[in-house]
């Protein structure tokens, strides 16, 4: 088993959860219990805790979002494809940031039904992943 990231997030109930993240995102799901089930998002263990408050929109992409950055542009036009099929609701739609630069990226964002936000995005170069580090550029503009 290779190394996998793990994020832990608040959701409201549990059949809308798998309504967008299995059926909608694609997802596989994992264990289940009363409030809480674990998913497996591209290789990566995603756990949604039911919680008691109710959850309120951000007012923008920051500071919170979790997603997938792609390796290749086929995985995330496949990912865009199947999202558009579904009618999942896009908070932003998609779009390249940063053309021209070596830090060149397309980007969408996604908000689930518990207005938790998710990124997806494919870099140009791989190396503007982790390096690239000429760029101060982040995201986009606050």
């Amino acid at each position: 088993m290779s190394t996998i990231f793990h994020l832990s997030f608040p959701v409201e109930n549990i059949p809308d959860t798998k309504h967008f993240y299995v059926d909608g995102l694609g997802c596989t799901m994992g264990r289940e219990g009363k409030g809480s089930l674990i998913l497996n998002l591209s290789g990566h263990q995603l756990v949604a805790h039911v919680v008691e408050a109710p959850m309120t929109p951000q007012c923008g992409i920051y500071p919170r979002h979790f997603g997938v950055t792609f390796e290749t542009e086929a995985e995330w036009e496949a990912l865009l494809t199947r999202v558009q099929k579904k009618g999942l609701p896009f908070h932003q739609q998609p779009k390249h940031r940063f053309q021209g630069e070596r830090i060149e990226h397309r980007t969408f964002f996604l908000s689930d039904p518990f207005h938790n936000l998710l990124e997806f995005k494919f870099y140009l170069y791989p190396s503007a992943v982790f390096g690239e580090l000429q760029y101060s550029k982040v995201g986009d503009a606050l």
